[in-house]
């Protein structure tokens, strides 16, 4: 472990961690790859192409997960180098995750009225090389899949918005787990439907929630832990332009909120670990300083009302106190710190050094995705595979949310946004 000092406060330890290094897919390029597979291809406008039903007729249907692999399904994609799903595939065809096969893509959007909109031709260029290099089949929905040869693991990267019908159609066609992006579900009482509809049908849902297998996060935490009366304050950044134009973008597309959304890693964190709850929570305080929200026009003209930076410290009733701070235009850095009296004593980053460097080349190579997807690499890996090799082997996937967790953490979302709209007024 590399240890480098600070110059910023004078005693501050900055820690960083090597994960492994990853390599990166390039997309082909070549119009020739978009050719069809038997009538398996559907012309749409503006060239899209898609599957229908027949694709995958029983002789066509062919075992791509190997013994000792989960059969993996992504829904909803998304546009490369934007979509968080485009990245979880990328990373599985590149067969970082050993116990994850990727085998279906399905993607209603861009396989059907956003065919010929906004990242509509990069996606087709994504698909036709997947299908061709990779032997990844593509649907418009989970109904159109043949029935599991392997354990076969959902991964739900969709709006959320759609989440319960798609966890719904993913239970009915087969899947034995779920691994469901954050925060579930627009609202508690659907996260909390969801939970019970999995339950009764046996199959069990984990939650993407990376930070918490963090070494930044759990490196903290022990530092913590061997200072009596310290403070821990997480800290979340994403690098969107601190525009309207960019801002009111985000705010429509993310327009769960950040708490729901961007923050809502950082409350799991505090739900797992620092006994946070509704029930709970004694006072929270918004650093009014640091904080801003704002109402900004989204791509459609609609006002959305959110926060573009948030930072507030959480009081328990079982005495603990931690604070969170996020903002949508910090940079592309994470990292924890801890203080005492006041003075920060130890700051541990995600990525390190060797990591920046890392950062540095994929940034070169893809300049126009989302930064945040190179510094949390390592993480994704190790979410994925653990919960693959958990549908495979049943073995407890360690350090791994369930949806029990991400009820709660939905639940505190609901309760801190008004107080600190509120205090932010």
């Amino acid at each position: 472990m590399n240890t480098r000092l600070s110059p910023i406060p004078q005693n501050q330890r900055i820690i960083h961690y090597n994960p492994t290094r990853i390599s990166i897919m390039t997309f082909l390029t070549a119009a020739s790859l978009l050719t069809s597979r038997s009538a398996a291809y559907v012309t749409r406008p503006a060239f899209s192409v898609t599957r229908t039903m027949s694709a995958f007729s029983k002789s066509d249907v062919s075992l791509m997960a190997e013994k000792g692999q989960a059969e993996v399904v992504l829904v909803g994609c998304g546009a490369p180098n934007r979509g968080m799903g485009w990245y979880h595939g990328l990373q599985m065809v590149e067969k970082k995750c050993p116990h994850a096969s990727l085998d279906y893509v399905v993607e209603p959007w861009f396989m059907g009225p956003g065919a010929s909109g906004p990242g509509g031709d990069d996606f087709q260029k994504c698909q036709a090389e997947w299908e061709s290099v990779y032997g990844v089949k593509f649907a418009t929905s989970l109904s159109e899949l043949p029935p599991p040869k392997a354990p076969r693991l959902a991964l739900i990267s969709g709006r959320t918005a759609d989440n319960p019908r798609l966890l719904s159609e993913a239970i009915a066609n087969g899947s034995k787990c779920i691994y469901l992006e954050k925060p579930g579900a627009p609202t508690v009482a659907e996260l909390q439907a969801m939970k019970e509809e999995a339950a009764a049908a046996g199959v069990e849902v984990l939650m993407g929630y990376n930070k918490n297998v963090c070494k930044y996060v759990s490196k903290t935490r022990e530092y913590a832990a061997t200072v009596p009366g310290s403070h821990v304050t997480f800290v979340s950044n994403n690098a969107y332009e601190n525009t309207p134009a960019s801002l009111g973008e985000c705010f429509e597309r993310n327009a769960e909120g950040m708490l729901k959304n961007m923050a809502i890693h950082e409350l799991a964190l505090l739900v797992s670990f620092y006994d946070v709850s509704v029930e709970n929570i004694e006072s929270v305080t918004a650093d009014k300083e640091f904080s801003s929200m704002q109402t900004l026009a989204g791509p459609s003209g609609k006002e959305w009302t959110d926060f573009d930076k948030i930072k507030f410290t959480i009081k328990t009733k079982t005495g603990k106190e931690v604070s969170v701070q996020a903002d949508r235009c910090g940079g592309t850095d994470s990292y924890a710190t801890v203080t005492k009296d006041d003075k920060e004593i130890f700051r541990y980053y995600m990525p390190d050094d060797d990591d920046k460097k890392l950062v540095k080349e994929l940034t070169a190579k893809y300049p126009t995705a989302m930064p945040y997807f190179f510094t949390q690499d390592p993480d994704y890996i190790t979410v994925k595979e653990r919960v693959a090799k958990h549908t495979v082997d049943g073995q407890p996937a360690e350090g791994i949310a369930t949806i029990d967790i991400a009820v709660e953490t939905l639940r505190v979302a609901e309760y801190l946004t008004p107080i600190l709209r509120e205090q932010l007024k």
